[in-house]
């Protein structure tokens, strides 16, 4: 090696360690974990495990709980991931077409869940969603509606927990979102509007496609971090009422708790596999033609 060469090398080998010891290390362990049958017994003599093949992953697979979890997850993500793509674009529309004054403000206002404590966001939630003096059945009331008990019913448990992520959530698109707006020229959508086509025309036909990029990129990471929601029933529900919140990461970090540490770690790739699925079939179907 030159003396340029041997240099870049040396600048880069504290990062190339922790890289292997920190990330590479734990990620390959954990998946050599995945095919023996370990155990929190087995810590102190971990070279004495069995191997089992693939038993984890189909003991995984026919688990009732995890079952259920992959359910959850996959309403979660279904249901989340939509609204709050709809919502942040919504609201980046409005902040480059009709809120001028101020819009600084208003960027921060809708950003700073992202970056609130979900211990915070629980709070604020749990006193929303509180059954006997919560803010929302407090205003159901006042058109003589009895609001249900929110975080304790198997119906609403759910919706609750995806209103509160996309109100956590959707500040983060927006940014984006808001950005595409401002850099499409001027001039396409003056093209359109001397074509005599519509408001909704030009935002349909014009605006969407050039922000196909946009939408791809806010897709895939909102519903990577979708498909991993653990937060949310662990601060809010517990996973409850009876398991109907209780999602594949919750699932698998129970399997931790519990000791099962050659099954939570079958469970964890199981989801990255489904993660890896999912970014694939975006990619595929919100690519530039």
């Amino acid at each position: 090696m030159d003396r340029q060469t041997a240099a870049a090398w040396i600048l880069v080998l504290p990062f190339v360690a922790l890289f292997l010891a920190f990330t590479a290390g734990p990620v390959l362990g954990s998946l050599g974990m995945s095919f023996t049958d370990i155990k929190q017994r087995d810590l102190r003599t971990p070279l004495s495990v069995n191997g089992v093949g693939f038993d984890n992953y189909a003991k995984a697979l026919q688990d009732e709980t995890f079952r259920k979890a992959a359910f959850n997850t996959a309403y979660f993500v279904i249901v989340g991931v939509p609204l709050t793509l709809v919502v942040a674009l919504g609201a980046a529309v409005l902040l480059d077409r009709g809120v001028k004054r101020f819009q600084a403000l208003f960027k921060v206002g809708y950003y700073l869940p992202v970056v609130t404590s979900i211990v915070a966001i629980a709070v604020i939630w749990r006193f929303v969603l509180s059954p006997d003096n919560g803010l929302l059945n407090t205003a159901l009331g006042w058109v003589g509606i009895d609001g249900p008990n929110w975080l304790a019913s198997k119906t609403w448990a759910m919706p609750s927990l995806i209103a509160m992520a996309v109100w956590r959530n959707f500040g983060s698109a927006m940014i984006i979102f808001l950005a595409g707006l401002q850099g499409i020229p001027e001039s396409v959508e003056e093209a359109g509007q001397i074509d005599g086509a519509s408001s909704w025309q030009r935002f349909r036909h014009l605006i969407l496609p050039l922000l196909r990029p946009t939408i791809l990129f806010t897709s895939v990471t909102t519903g990577i971090g979708y498909l991993q929601f653990f937060e949310e029933p662990f601060v809010m529900t517990q996973g409850g009422p009876l398991d109907s919140t209780i999602s594949v990461s919750m699932a698998t970090y129970d399997q931790f708790g519990f000791g099962n540490y050659g099954l939570a770690t079958s469970m964890a790739y199981i989801l990255f596999v489904v993660i890896a699925v999912v970014t694939f079939i975006q990619f595929r179907l919100l690519r530039e033609k």
